[in-house]
């Protein structure tokens, strides 16, 4: 008995290892990062690839406090949205393709920070309802239009449920009643911010640095 649980641990145990490494996440490479020291961000009107008309101002709404605690100065949206108007820019697509330098020479921010929303809103799936916000966004070197970081982020309503109990009819009556309260009090909104603060959160695995504004900076 003992000789035959040794053999399959001998066996397991290679498997086991390769699939530890395989689920360990890659550090990030800061090396243009840490190069560049950005110290101002200009925040570009997300991209929304969501069918709700709400999710960029939403998640516009809440990308500056994140940032402003990992300690950069971040150019105010509303001036910053103000002027892509007042420049014949309303549609997050052609911001987004504004040259990384002219950014520069607008608002002399070091860097840029472009958000793209896949995900916004409530979905109703047979015995569930859900509200799901995922953000994904890049910070670009305005001076020379060079990547400096990149990251994504969720969050779900569903997050921390335990929905097993009360049978099918009562999953079925659950998940109504979550779609109608979801939906009338935009529960996608508070989503937003928890999705943009562990996205832009400075000191967590593979996040951003921290900026020039905080204690941590020289420490990091």
């Amino acid at each position: 008995m003992m000789s035959r649980m040794l053999k399959m641990a001998l066996c397991l145990g290679p498997a086991i290892f390769m699939v530890g490494c395989a689920t360990k996440q890659a550090a990030y490479d800061y090396t243009a990062f840490k190069a560049a020291k950005p110290r101002s961000i200009v925040v570009l009107p997300p991209l929304n690839n969501s069918p709700e008309v709400n999710a960029g101002n939403s998640v516009y709404a809440q990308v500056t406090y994140p940032l402003a605690e990992a300690g950069y100065y971040v150019l105010p949206v509303a001036v910053v949205g103000e002027t892509f108007k007042q420049n014949g820019l309303t549609n997050a697509a052609d911001i987004h393709g504004v040259d990384a330098k002219k950014l520069n020479e607008i608002f002399g921010a070091d860097a840029g920070l472009y958000v793209t929303i896949s995900k916004y809103g409530t979905t109703y799936a047979v015995i569930d309802s859900v509200t799901v916000v995922s953000v994904d966004a890049k910070l670009v070197d305005l001076k020379t239009g060079a990547l400096l970081w990149q990251g994504a982020a969720s969050a779900s309503s569903n997050e921390g449920n335990n929905s097993g109990g009360g049978g099918l009819v009562g999953m079925l009556v659950t998940a109504a009643v979550k779609q109608i309260i979801n939906t009338s009090t935009d529960a996608s909104h508070p989503l937003a911010g928890t999705a943009n603060a562990r996205m832009l959160s400075a000191g967590v695995p593979n996040g951003l640095l921290y900026g020039p504004r905080s204690e941590r900076y020289l420490v990091q």
